[in-house]
């Protein structure tokens, strides 16, 4: 089934605000919460819909991605792009924030905050990442699966993202109790009202450090290298981004990483360049051989490839090899190989040459006559785009 529209499902147009896009993501979420709608699968389907729709819509980047290619740009298989997978405990963690500790705690009743089932946050989390990563023709035509090393922030082996010197370096937070929250009851004219919002002595942990690990300095995390594995779908173009899930700099104090963004770019191909979807070939051809036709290879990104020259082809001919281009991410489309020709006039000639071409020149076979029929540079390039 077809994905919907994200600016659809939030309701929202193109033009809209960061801060118009959080509050249409705010309204759909509170319709769809699975707290609100307990065991109706629909509306937790809609809910999951609605927060990939955000996690794409409130980053500018994939934002920006996701209104030139649409989900192309920015959907895959699996975690490989953003959105794919969401499951309840990602949305809890990553958009809790957005129903606002005081709406969440008055509306359902002082409960527990969610995230994770209801766990405590942990840390801070991880700063996205951002890399390049040069692919060449034949990489972008099949996919491949590439390994890349990247300088990053991990967490720290010595206290295993904790911060602390040794477990008994951490102890319960004496403000919260270790529940990561703080409950206030405030008289309002309409009552007693009751509110929930995050410890500010432990920033929602539960715990609190009193004894920093030497190595990260109570940061949980070190800076280091570490190698990931990419998988790039087939057709990707340049300018276009990846999305890692979970693989961008470590959390402080063993909080969620970042995401890793791939940025693809095209490596410069000896012979071919490439036009969209389609491969461009210029075919520069001998006067001789342009009036007798002839045989001759091709490169391709696929090898090597056979076409037959017809006598008496013209300077400005595209032949056209079908399903020779890349293919499309995500589709079944495939482009076509274009070649251009182009008869070569050579610049220096001898004597004894010039003598057989001035001989010729007099022929009537040698005066230009073109057929009514023949199509004009600019109808071959319709053609070529249609």
């Amino acid at each position: 089934m077809a994905k919907r529209d994200y600016y659809e499902i939030l309701g929202v147009n193109k033009s809209a605000s960061a801060d118009e896009i959080k509050k249409a993501y705010r309204k759909v979420a509170m319709q769809y919460h699975p707290d609100r709608n307990p065991g109706d699968k629909t509306a937790e389907e809609k809910f999951k819909e609605a927060a990939e729709a955000y996690e794409v819509l409130s980053d500018a980047d994939k934002k920006a991605q996701y209104d030139r290619y649409g989900h192309a740009g920015v959907s895959g298989n699996g975690r490989g792009f953003s959105g794919g997978g969401m499951n309840m405990e990602d949305i809890f963690s990553q958009f809790g924030d957005i129903f606002g500790d005081d709406l969440f705690g008055s509306f359902f009743g002082g409960g527990q905050r969610r995230g994770g089932g209801g766990q405590r946050s942990r840390g801070i989390r991880g700063s996205n990442l951002r890399v390049k990563l040069k692919l060449t023709f034949e990489e972008i035509a099949k996919g491949v699966t590439k390994n890349i090393k990247v300088k990053k922030h991990v967490a720290c082996s010595t206290c295993s993202g904790s911060g602390a010197k040794d477990k008994g370096s951490v102890q319960t937070c004496g403000t919260c109790g270790g529940s990561g929250q703080v409950r206030r009851v405030q008289n309002t004219f309409l009552g007693q009202m009751q509110t929930v919002t995050t410890c500010p002595a432990c920033n929602g942990e539960g715990t609190t450090v009193t004894a920093k690990c030497t190595p990260c300095r109570g940061e949980g995390r070190v800076y280091g290298e570490e190698t990931v594995s990419i998988d790039i779908p087939a057709g990707v173009q340049e300018g276009m981004q990846l999305n890692i899930s979970g693989r961008g700099n470590a959390g402080e104090r063993g909080g969620p990483p970042g995401d890793l963004i791939v940025l693809i770019e095209e490596e410069a191909h000896k012979d071919l360049h490439r036009e969209g979807l389609n491969v461009a070939y210029d075919l520069h051809l001998s006067f001789t051989d342009a009036v007798f036709g002839t045989q001759i290879e091709v490169p391709t990104i696929d090898g090597r490839a056979k076409i037959k020259i017809p006598a008496g082809t013209q300077s400005g001919k595209i032949f056209r090899l079908k399903g020779k281009g890349f293919p499309a991410v995500n589709s079944y489309e495939k482009g076509d190989q274009l070649i251009y020709v182009s008869v070569w006039t050579p610049q220096h000639i001898s004597s004894e040459e010039k003598a057989m071409l001035e001989k010729l020149s007099h022929s009537p076979n040698f005066k230009p006559q073109p057929e009514k029929g023949d199509k004009n540079f600019f109808d071959r390039i319709r053609e070529m785009f249609s």
